[in-house]
């Protein structure tokens, strides 16, 4: 059984509204195959209009006291109507999952239920999953081309196979760069409101993870005083790799935290899909000089860290060095959605020797590029391109083969090109899938 694409049918379930993703192919592709498709991702991002999209029908288990009571007591029973059946925030019924795998088994035909999430539970509640069973995919929030913000001039999948760059300016210059920075992606934000009113909205959000939303991933109960301290160290280092020392002390500034508890909140933040960090590049060098494996800290989406630390669009234009982190939070988030779309995975690079790029793009078949971040001028742009050309002598081609492109991103606007020593210079808001 295939499951109808959702432009050959009209579901109810599709919310007025709802703005096009670009992992609705992944998830068509998958519903095509699995017999079920779990959604996970940070509250707010859009995972239930998302899954609404292709639903036949559906049980909210937030809303509907009564539904999760029913699935907290006879699970079975939430799973009766049209396919694919919503099953939204399952998680808040841990029984079912057993039921689910049971359904999967006994109709033995792909697409019978799709699965949202806002807290990965624990490993051995859904190591059981089976293949062809359950598939995940990852939902983030909005990037810039499904908000209508990239003019999507420049595909990364054409980067990754070796097509070179050549775009006009988008138009968006960098004030509306950093205002969009300070929004972020949530599709339940309205952009006409000032970015003074999402603040105080995303603020509420990080009190909400830190009062309510983590205790609810494991049972564990955590100071809310010290969970808002790591996130605020946590923005204060993003994009960058701080140990758990590092965090802590700085923590510590507002409650004292160990290094253990660190560890322990920075696991809660990862299963509510707050925090995403970033991996080191599993790749092969040419010298001996050893990489750094250590994970670059970016939260989902990087509005809550300029959130949480109360910052500005003037006052991020007036802090080049911090704004430089920020966007580069950005530009990881941007690259992973549209890396998502190629089957590709995105990571970061450095070693020993201080060599490193900020991310490492790489499809998995042979096909990588390498990517600098720089916000504006001809001065960091030469800084980007001299570091990238660095770090490709520093591969293993032999292993790894050449890179398809070496990009410098930008934040300020203006054309996509490729230089005479043949790296890209792409504005982000000319990029896309």
């Amino acid at each position: 059984m295939n499951v109808e694409p959702p432009e050959s049918r009209r579901t109810t379930l599709t919310p007025v509204g709802y703005r096009k993703r670009i992992a609705e192919t992944e998830a068509e592709r998958t519903l095509g195959v699995a017999r079920a498709l779990l959604v996970e991702g940070p509250k707010g991002c859009g995972k239930t209009w998302f899954a609404k999209r292709f639903a036949h029908s559906e049980v909210l288990l937030e809303q509907d006291r009564a539904a999760l009571t029913l699935a907290q007591a006879v699970p079975d029973r939430v799973l009766e109507g049209d396919t694919p059946r919503l099953i939204d925030e399952w998680q808040r019924a841990p029984a079912l999952w057993g039921a689910i795998r049971g359904a999967c088994d006994r109709r033995a035909e792909p697409g019978q239920f799709i699965l949202t999430g806002s807290a990965a539970p624990t490993d051995d509640l859904t190591r059981h999953s089976g293949a062809l069973r359950v598939q995940r995919l990852a939902l983030r929030t909005m990037s810039l081309t499904e908000q209508g913000l990239s003019s999507q001039a420049v595909s990364l999948a054409d980067l990754l196979n070796g097509i070179p760059c050549d775009a006009s300016p988008s138009g968006q210059h960098l004030p509306e760069m950093v205002d969009t920075l300070c929004r972020g992606g949530w599709p339940g934000l309205d952009p006409r409101i000032p970015v003074a009113d999402t603040a105080r909205f995303l603020r509420s959000y990080l009190d909400d993870i830190a009062r309510t939303d983590i205790r609810q991933v494991d049972g564990v109960e955590r100071d809310p005083v010290r969970v808002s301290a790591l996130i605020r160290s946590l923005a204060r280092n993003v994009a960058t790799a701080a140990s758990l020392n590092k965090l802590a002390r700085e923590a510590s500034a507002d409650a004292p935290l160990g290094r253990h508890t660190v560890r322990s909140y920075l696991d809660a933040l990862k299963r509510l899909h707050v925090l995403e960090p970033l991996s080191a590049w599993p790749t092969h060098l040419r010298s001996r000089s050893p990489l750094l494996t250590s994970p670059k800290h970016h939260f989902c989406d990087p509005s809550l860290a300029v959130s949480a630390l109360r910052a500005t669009p003037q006052a991020l234009l007036a802090d080049p060095e911090a704004l430089g982190l920020f966007f580069e939070s950005l530009v990881v988030k941007e690259l992973r959605i549209y890396a998502q779309a190629t089957d590709a995975e995105v990571y970061s690079f450095t070693d020993a020797a201080g060599a490193e790029t900020d991310a490492i793009v790489d499809a998995g078949d042979g096909r990588w590029i390498a990517v600098e971040v720089k916000l504006d001028n001809d001065e960091q742009v030469d800084h980007g391109a001299r570091s990238l050309l660095a770090v490709s002598k520093k591969i293993d081609e032999t292993r790894m083969g050449k890179p398809a492109a070496l990009v410098v991103i930008t934040a300020a606007d203006g054309y996509a090109y490729q230089r005479s020593d043949g790296v890209s210079v792409v504005p982000l808001s000319s990029l896309g899938p």
